[in-house]
C-alpha cells in the first residue's frame, strides 16, 4: 500500500470499485499536537470511500505510519477506565482457555503503555508486547511489561516466534484500522497463533460509528472501519474465521473478535452479529451515504448550541483533547475563539495546542480553577468517567454539551 497517495484499490479485497461518499475536506494528523500556537503545520485528505465488491469502510488517503506513530501522545494507563476494562479483558481471555491451562505466552500488537498485559502479569502468565512508539516502548519495559519496539507485521512475527516460540494469545486491541500493511499483520498474527492459539481483536465496530453518527473516530490513522462481515473477509484471505464475538465499552462501543486458523467450531453469537448487520442494512453504501448527511446536519446544530452559549456571555471549554476530538474540531470549525481552552489530565498533552484548530490544552486543575460556565465534553465515549470527575473532584455544577452519539444534548451538572 502506497502512503502519501490516493487509494486506487480496496486494502481488503484489492477491488478497483470504490465508491467516496463523504468528504471532510483536509485536516492535520489528529495526534499531531503543536509546542506553538504559531507553528507551521501540515493537513491532508480525510475522506472515505466504499468497496462495492467486500463492502469495506476506508479512507481514501494513506499517510506514512513513521510520522503517525513513532512519537505517540495517548497513554492507555491515563483512563481509569481502560484500566478496568484491561481486567475485565484478561477475564474474557482467559475464560476461553482451557480449564486448568494457563497460557505459555501472551502477545500483544502494539501494546502502548502495557496496559492490557498487566493484568496477565498479575497471574504470573509471560507477556511481551510489541509497539512502534518509542517514548511509550521504552516507559512499559521500565515499568516491567517486556516490549519490543518495533512495527508488528509478518516478518517481526517471525521474529518473536524464532525467540519466544508460538503464543497461545494473540490481543490485537485497536490495532488492524491503523495499518497500512494490513495484509502482513493480518499474516504475523496466524504465524504466531499457529494452529493451536487464538487471537482476540478489538476494532471500532463500524455499526456502532454507522447508527451513532461517530464521525469524530475518523481521523488519518483509522485508514478502515470493519464490520463483522468485513473484518471475517479480511481474516478468511489468510486462513483464519471468527469463532466467536463480544462487544467492549471502549470507543462507544467495539467489537471484539475471536479468530482461530480455519475449521474450528463457531459459537451462536457469529451468526446472530452477521444477521443484525443484514437486518440493519449495515454494511450498504444507501447507509453510509446518509451517515455523512447526518454529519453535516450535525455540524450545524453543535455550533448552534456553542454560538448560543457565547451569545449569553458563557465561558466555555473542552475536557479531552482526544485524537476523535480533533476531527469534530476541525470538521465543525470549532476554533480558540469558541473554546478557549480544553483540560486533559494527559501530561504529554498540556501545554501544547491542538492540531489545526490551535486550541490550548492545560491540566484539569488550571482550566477548572478559571470556574467555566460550559464544558463541551469532546471525550464523550468516556462520559461516566469524565462527568464523575466534574461533579466530585471539581464540583462543577453548570452545562455540559454531549456532541455524540447522534444530536447533540445539553445536561445541567447538579
Amino acid at each position: 500500500m502506497d502512503v502519501n497517495a490516493e487509494l486506487t484499490k480496496c486494502r481488503c479485497c484489492g477491488s478497483a470499485k470504490l465508491s467516496p461518499f463523504f468528504d471532510l475536506g483536509r485536516e492535520p494528523f489528529a495526534n499531531s499536537l503543536l509546542k506553538s500556537k504559531d507553528e507551521r503545520e501540515e493537513s491532508y485528505p480525510l475522506a472515505l470511500t466504499f468497496c462495492d465488491d467486500c463492502h469495506l469502510v476506508q479512507l481514501t488517503y494513506t499517510a506514512d505510519p513513521e510520522v503517525l506513530f513513532s512519537h505517540y501522545v495517548w497513554v492507555t494507563g491515563t483512563s481509569s477506565t481502560a484500566r478496568r476494562q484491561a481486567v475485565k479483558f484478561c477475564d474474557d481471555v482467559m475464560a476461553r482457555i482451557p480449564v486448568g491451562k494457563q497460557p505459555r505466552l501472551v502477545v500483544e500488537v502494539a501494546s502502548n503503555d502495557g496496559t492490557f498485559l498487566r493484568p496477565f502479569i498479575d497471574r504470573n502468565i509471560p507477556v511481551l508486547g510489541v509497539d512502534p512508539a518509542k517514548n511509550v516502548a521504552e516507559q512499559a519495559n521500565k515499568d516491567g511489561i517486556p516490549t519490543r519496539c518495533d512495527f508488528f507485521n509478518e516478518q517481526s512475527a517471525k521474529a518473536v516466534l524464532d525467540e519466544k516460540g508460538p503464543a497461545d494469545v494473540v490481543i490485537v486491541r485497536n490495532v488492524l484500522p491503523h495499518v497500512a500493511a494490513l495484509h502482513s499483520v493480518v499474516k504475523g498474527i496466524g504465524i504466531l497463533i499457529g494452529g493451536t492459539g487464538f487471537a482476540a481483536i478489538e476494532v471500532h465496530y463500524g455499526r456502532k460509528i454507522l447508527e451513532g453518527l461517530q464521525y469524530d473516530s475518523i481521523y488519518h490513522e483509522h485508514l478502515c472501519y470493519f464490520t463483522v462481515e468485513t473484518i471475517g473477509r479480511l481474516l478468511a484471505i489468510h486462513g483464519l474465521e471468527i469463532v466467536d464475538l463480544d462487544e467492549g465499552p471502549i470507543n462507544a462501543g467495539a467489537l471484539i473478535v475471536y479468530a482461530r486458523q480455519k475449521g474450528a467450531q463457531k459459537k451462536p453469537a457469529v451468526k446472530r452479529f452477521l444477521d443484525g448487520e443484514a437486518a440493519a442494512n449495515t454494511n450498504t453504501l444507501a447507509s453510509w451515504r446518509g451517515f455523512a448527511d447526518r454529519a453535516f446536519k450535525h455540524r450545524d446544530e453543535l455550533n448552534a448550541i456553542l454560538d448560543g452559549e457565547l451569545a449569553a456571555g458563557r465561558k466555555v471549554v473542552g475536557y479531552g483533547a482526544s485524537a476523535r476530538s480533533s476531527t469534530m474540531l476541525n470538521f465543525c470549525g470549532i476554533h480558540s475563539r469558541k473554546l478557549g481552552c480544553i483540560a486533559d489530565a494527559a501530561p504529554p498533552k498540556q501545554n501544547c495546542f491542538t492540531a489545526g484548530t490551535r486550541i490550548p490544552i492545560r491540566a484539569p486543575e488550571q482550566v477548572f480553577a478559571d470556574k467555566p460556565d460550559t464544558v463541551l465534553l469532546l471525550a464523550w465515549n468516556f462520559r461516566p468517567e469524565i462527568t464523575g470527575i466534574l461533579r466530585d473532584r471539581f464540583h462543577f455544577r453548570g452545562k455540559v454539551i454531549h456532541p455524540l452519539p447522534n444530536k447533540p444534548a445539553v445536561e445541567m451538572m447538579s
